[in-house]
This record gives C-alpha cells, sequence and structure tokens, in this order.
C-alpha cells in the first residue's frame, strides 16, 4: 500500500526528477505558459508558486536561492523583475492547470500550465456576527408581513382621522 506517499515519481530517479522540474520550470518562466501531462503539471505547479513566491521580495538572499534552482540567469532576472512584482498582492494561486487534449501516442491526458494574467481583487470581508448579536437576533424576531400589513392598515386609518377632524 502506499500510505503516506505525497508526490509522484514519473518513473525517474530522484535526481532526473529534480532535473526535468528545474528545466519545466524554466520554460514555464520563459514562455509564460507549456503543455505538459496533466500530473506533471499539477506537480509543477508547486514547484513554480514556491519559486512566484520566493520572487515576491528582491534580495540578494532570495536570487541566489532561485539561482540554485534555475538553470539560466535571464530567467532568473524575469521571475524577479516581472513575474514576482506582477504577483506580490496574490496570496498564492499564480498558476493555472487547463486539461487540454489526450495525446495521439499514448492517450495520456494532457494539460496546459499558464501562469494567471488576470489582476488580483481581494474579496471584501464580510462582517462575522459575534455570539451576542447573534442571539438578540434570534430573541427579536421580525414582524410577519400579515403585521405590519396590518400595522400600516392602523396607521392609515389614524391619519386620515386625525385630518378630518381637523378639518371640523
Amino acid at each position: 500500500m502506499r500510505h503516506n506517499k505525497a508526490f509522484r515519481k514519473f518513473g525517474r530517479t530522484p535526481a532526473h526528477r529534480k532535473a526535468m522540474f528545474k528545466n519545466m520550470a524554466n520554460s514555464l518562466f520563459e514562455h509564460g505558459k507549456i503543455e505538459t501531462t496533466l500530473h506533471k503539471a499539477k506537480d509543477l505547479r508547486r514547484v513554480a508558486e514556491k519559486l512566484i513566491t520566493l520572487a515576491g521580495d528582491d534580495t540578494l538572499h532570495r536570487r541566489r536561492q532561485a539561482y540554485s534552482f534555475l538553470p539560466v540567469k535571464k530567467t532568473v532576472h524575469k521571475l524577479f523583475t516581472e513575474i514576482g512584482p506582477q504577483f506580490k498582492e496574490r496570496p498564492g494561486g499564480y498558476t493555472r492547470v487547463i486539461r487540454s487534449r489526450r495525446r495521439a501516442g499514448d492517450a495520456a491526458e494532457m494539460a496546459i500550465i499558464e501562469l494567471v494574467t488576470e489582476d488580483y481583487k481581494p474579496k471584501k470581508k464580510k462582517a462575522s456576527k459575534t455570539r451576542s448579536t447573534a442571539k438578540k437576533a434570534a430573541a427579536k424576531p421580525e414582524p410577519k408581513k400579515e403585521e405590519k400589513a396590518a400595522e400600516t392598515k392602523s396607521e392609515e386609518v389614524s391619519e386620515t382621522t386625525e385630518a378630518s377632524t381637523e378639518e371640523k
């Protein structure tokens, strides 16, 4: 049984797998999107998002960490000057995986992984109810529609009677 085995191995040695993800992350940052198998795209998402988070602050230490993972200096420069600042306000979710087709040779499910291009718009926070306000709202039920209608009718009647007494 495969309990507590979190990541896929792809039939490769650990060194080969690491090299594969380095090259795929490099291509993703260089081109903006790539097409690969669905499972590789899902695992690449984990690697790419960590690198984009790393590029949020442009410091020497973080650049050296990125250089240790990405093989091409030009890509690291692009990551820190264009991609990192673009996603600085977004709290994760920098990539998108879209299923595309079945590969002709082996019917493997293919997917496109791309960097998200839409601007981040934070959702407005809803006012949370505390227990005391929730209890007060539950203890004080709103009048039913029939009661509201009866109240408005009685108000109208009282207004008309007041108006008629003032005329006399």
